[in-house]
């Protein structure tokens, strides 16, 4: 670079000032979201005392302005499967921009997207080839056209319950109401029960279902089909000409203890494969839609089909560099292994104290995807307890628990969904022995508290108002 650019260079980049910019107006963040983005969340956060300030994050912890830890329990939905900040995904990033790539050229092939497909495909060894997008929900969104043109037939099955995306596509195999009511007509699509192979026969004898789309482990509730129906599913679809879609945006990357949620049943191999968020290494969105060689040939069956599914930001370098580093740093720090090592500690702990409190009913999951499910207990007093809770909106005991986590203990986790009484655990992969010590403990000060009539019931008044009042 001459002197003559390095000084323009600086120029340029005196005129936009980042940290500046953040010093001045960070303070703001909570007005700017109910100014100009949803006016609800910042609302909801206030409501339940989740309105914090983070100042940085590092690993599997947030950090506030007083230099107080926050364990992170949640990794943004499971994007941050490596954990915050993680050096080796850092440093790919810098290097690629860095590298001042001949990027979205539209007309050439770079080689990073050649190579993370590679990489990726070394792990789902019955499959072929790739796209990229950039998200979970267009992963979902390229596997439903990919099905319906490979089969030519118009109609997906997906189960009760399910969570596919909010895209329009991805919302027609949605299996929550409170996310498809007000955006109909959606697509033709219909709902099987989890685990029903009867109900799924009958549909496919109708001959029309191009697919069936199923998250291994559903996220909304940490659900599975019984031993044995995933790979059923699979031979009755197959025997009807249909296709099985796997969902792996929140379960792919090693996150149940292998590196697919499917692979922990024996002779399931799906046709499609959808994977996103912990690629992303936390930092640049990507979605993956995998799939057999067949299907992508049938397709792009010809040259003026090449750009027949396609994405303008689909393949970008950053992104790539981002899935590379993050498969790298799977493989040389032995993170599936460790998942099922500390998911097994973790779920093993949380399961035995089913017998100390009769508001835990069950828990359940695969590798570090847990599900801490409340019911109603048998003493008079907390059953009356409980049943305010329930008549003024289900769902309201595990928000109980999950609010004295974050304001008593530090640490951030999620109800499952919308009127369910489970808590799910999703942490970065990369936690060990600390944090399940540091967890479990929190957790079981809460449930003392909470079987002891203390202060967590309180909380539950105060929810118990704010439900009623939103009615």
């Amino acid at each position: 670079m001459t002197t003559a650019e390095s000084a323009s260079e600086s120029s340029r980049a005196g005129e936009f000032d980042l940290g500046k910019l953040l010093a001045e107006r960070g303070a703001e963040r909570y007005e700017l979201h109910t100014r100009y983005l949803n006016h609800q969340l910042p609302r909801m956060l206030h409501t339940i005392g989740f309105d914090k300030v983070y100042e940085r994050a590092e690993g599997a912890y947030f950090y506030d302005a007083d230099g107080n830890d926050y364990l992170d329990m949640l990794a943004g939905f499971g994007v941050m499967g490596l954990g915050r900040h993680h050096p080796v995904v850092r440093k790919a990033l810098h290097d690629v921009l860095d590298a001042s790539l001949a990027d979205l050229t539209r007309f050439d092939c770079q080689p990073l997207p050649g190579l993370l497909a590679e990489k990726l495909l070394a792990h789902s060894p019955h499959l072929d080839r790739v796209f990229f997008g950039n998200s979970g929900t267009e992963a979902v969104e390229g596997a439903l056209k990919f099905a319906r043109f490979a089969t030519g037939r118009p109609r997906v099955l997906y189960c009760a319950h399910a969570f596919h995306g909010l895209t329009t596509g991805s919302l027609s195999v949605n299996g929550e109401p409170g996310f498809r009511d007000g955006f109909a007509p959606l697509l033709p699509d219909t709902a099987v029960p989890l685990g029903d192979l009867d109900a799924l026969d009958r549909e496919l004898r109708k001959g029309d279902v191009a697919a069936l789309i199923v998250e291994p482990i559903q996220g909304k509730g940490v659900l599975t089909g019984p031993p044995g129906w995933l790979r059923a599913a699979q031979e009755l679809l197959h025997r009807r000409g249909a296709l099985l879609i796997a969902d792996e945006v929140q379960t792919g990357l090693g996150r149940t203890g292998d590196f697919y949620a499917y692979q922990h049943e024996d002779g399931v191999e799906p046709d499609l494969v959808c994977v996103a968020k912990a690629l992303s290494g936390g930092y640049v969105p990507v979605g993956a839609t995998i799939g057999k060689d067949w299907i992508f040939k049938k397709v792009y069956s010809s040259m003026d089909r090449v750009l027949v599914h396609s994405a303008s930001f689909g393949s970008n370098a950053q992104a790539m560099a981002a899935g590379l580093a993050v498969l790298s740093v799977m493989e040389n720090e032995q993170i599936v292994a460790g998942v099922r090592t500390t998911g097994e500690r973790l779920r093993s702990r949380l399961a035995a104290l089913t017998d100390s409190y009769e508001m835990l009913a069950e828990v359940r999951g695969r590798g570090l995807m847990i599900g801490i499910e409340f019911g109603r207990p048998q003493s008079l007093k907390l059953r009356s307890r409980w049943t305010m809770l329930q008549a003024a909106r289900k769902g309201l005991f595990a928000q109980m628990v999950v609010v004295p986590l974050l304001q008593k203990h530090r640490i951030l986790t999620q109800v499952s969904g919308d009127h369910m009484e489970v808590i799910k655990l999703i942490p970065p992969l990369i936690i060990g022995e600390r944090e399940v010590d540091r967890f479990v403990d929190a957790f079981t000060a809460v449930m003392d508290d909470a079987h002891n009539g203390g202060l967590v019931w309180d909380f539950g008044k105060t929810l118990v108002k704010q439900a009623v009042a939103n009615r």
